[in-house]
């Protein structure tokens, strides 16, 4: 619950976190994949799942982590939500994981580098990397999830951005994609122009703004099925993504992106707290290396008794695994050094 989204955590408590994130990419999912008649419960899961591997501190922490392990096999954190499924999880006697099928595995693992695909593919010959190197699609609920990530994300980024201060929305205006349903919003109920009416200005328009969309998803995903006429998954394999946006819409969101990319992402309040939050993984990773044992007992003997492959990898599921606030708090009392929070 206290991961990074967008903004660290120690920023507020009422911004979102990859909790609040993934509960609202599930139940987008979900309600498109009754629309479409897919696999609800394979959607849930799989969006539920899909950030299972991502550090603290977003992306920042990611890259952070990623240059750390550069000579002991990198950082992905789509890999390492499937890790998490398929060994980190410790609940079940007779096996390591929550032993998920093949294909709620294969929708967790949306993005692979080449490297990794053939590091799969040697563990799990056709398992869930040989569609990276056959350049195939996933099953039609990983092509949902996947989008419907995108959706949330685009939508509560707007949201999060505004309250934060860090964007406006005078600046939202040049998105057509938003600004279309803000003036919807605004010429049905006027008092929203007001300064007291914004926050319900806000979001009004991003709930019209998100319903366009899913609506948009339902006909264009339609129309695709209806063209290619797969029978089964493999044949969907095999196809062009079916699951998507309109070109209209498809453009439309690019748009948003490239816009909250460069006034949001890029923010320097932003950028600042991200430096610092590389900072702290790259220095916890330093201090664990050197000392496995200011790691939990178990992490401790672990790192302890594998070769160096294996004793970076304990020490990045460790600090994967880590929320902002621990993360934080960790390099505090290992350096004396209070950067965030």
């Amino acid at each position: 619950v206290y991961k990074t989204q967008v903004f660290l955590n120690h920023e507020g408590d009422l911004f979102r976190t990859r909790l609040t994130h993934s509960l609202e990419v599930a139940q987008l999912g979900r309600s498109i994949a009754r629309s479409l008649a897919l696999n609800e419960d394979l959607v849930e899961a799989v969006c539920l799942a899909h950030d299972l591997g991502h550090t603290p501190f977003g992306h920042a922490g990611q890259d952070a982590l990623n240059d750390c392990m550069a000579d002991f096999g990198g950082f992905e954190h789509n890999l390492q939500s499937l890790r998490v499924v398929d060994e980190l999880e410790d609940r079940y006697p007779a096996y390591d994981g929550i032993n998920l099928t093949f294909e709620a595995r294969e929708g967790i693992l949306k993005h692979c580098s080449r490297r990794n695909a053939e590091l799969l593919q040697a563990c799990e010959p056709g398992g869930v990397g040989q569609r990276f190197l056959l350049g195939h699609e996933p099953s039609l609920e990983a092509q949902l999830c996947n989008l419907a990530d995108e959706i949330a994300y685009n939508a509560h980024d707007i949201d999060d951005g505004v309250r934060s201060g860090l964007i406006t929305l005078e600046q939202l205006r040049e998105v057509p994609l938003f600004d279309r349903y803000r003036a919807q919003a605004q010429q049905q109920y006027p008092q929203l122009a007001q300064a007291a009416g914004r926050r319900r200005l806000l979001s009004e328009a991003i709930r019209r703004m998100l319903s366009d969309q899913v609506y948009d998803v339902i006909a264009a995903t339609r129309a695709a099925l209806a063209e290619h006429a797969p029978i089964d998954v493999d044949a969907v394999r095999g196809l062009p993504p079916l699951v998507g946006f309109s070109p209209e819409m498809r453009a439309q969101s690019r748009a948003l992106k490239r816009f909250l990319f460069r006034e949001l992402y890029r923010h320097p309040q932003v950028m600042q707290t991200t430096d610092l939050a590389r900072q702290v993984v790259r220095e916890l990773f330093s201090v664990y290396q050197a000392d496995p044992r200011q790691m939990p007992p178990a992490q401790a003997a672990q790192a302890l008794e594998g070769d160096a492959r294996q004793h970076a990898r304990t020490v990045a599921d460790f600090i994967a695994g880590m929320t902002d606030r621990y993360a934080a708090r960790e390099h505090e009392r290992l350096t004396g050094q209070r950067l965030l929070g």
